[in-house]
């Protein structure tokens, strides 16, 4: 399998040879990784102005010294980095509960110790092609954000009474005006929002 473009997977966890392993087992699959002691560690990384520029995600130990795994996914998750940096959680029998709990909550997964290396690696696969699909999600919806932007109040106006079904003289009707105005301003909206029917466009404004 092609390895992801720009793909970083983050190891956190505080025992050395477990954080060795994973590093060298991700290096035999040509996917690079940054290694954490502690989470504590790894939110001095993602605390102060950390964005999600490509497809990654965390390997979480759910017990660690000091801040525990379970304790940073909540930080993870308050500071907006789901679902662009999926987590999967590494845990141990006893901590099994506490890790489908997370999963109910919108960690990726976990994979129980000892773990599989084919199957570990195949589930940090996933979450990497899960990363790029949410990264490409919020990078549309910035885009027709921004395209939203541009409209004018006039145009605005116009969008909402398109959208909602209603043909052009209506529309004139209910904004004063006339239906070539509304012609005019509805081509309008249509180029700059790149689409080509009412359809489309109501289609396209469901993604925010």
């Amino acid at each position: 399998m092609e390895p992801i473009q720009n793909a970083t997977v983050y190891i956190v966890d505080d025992d050395a040879s477990v954080r060795d392993a994973l590093a060298w087992l991700l290096r035999s699959r040509r996917l690079p990784s940054e290694t954490f002691d502690s989470a504590e560690a790894f939110d001095a990384r993602v605390s102060q102005q950390f964005e999600v520029k490509s497809p990654s995600c965390v390997l979480l130990d759910v017990r660690m010294a000091g801040l525990s795994g379970l304790a940073m996914f909540e930080k993870l998750i308050d500071y907006g980095l789901l679902p662009t940096l999926p987590v999967i959680f590494l845990t141990g029998h006893a901590d099994v509960p506490t890790a489908v709990d997370a999963v109910k909550r919108g960690a990726f997964d976990f994979c129980e110790k000892p773990f599989s290396d084919n199957a570990l690696v195949d589930r940090i696969e996933q979450a990497l092609k899960f990363s790029a699909a949410a990264l490409a999600q919020h990078s549309e919806s910035i885009s027709l954000q921004a395209r939203l932007d541009g409209l004018t109040d006039r145009e605005r106006d116009v969008m909402r009474l398109v959208v909602g079904g209603l043909p052009n003289k209506l529309v004139a009707d209910q904004l004063d005006i006339s239906v070539r105005t509304v012609e005019v301003h509805r081509a309008r909206v249509f180029d700059k929002m790149g689409v080509k029917s009412a359809v489309e466009l109501a289609n396209l404004l469901r993604n925010l």
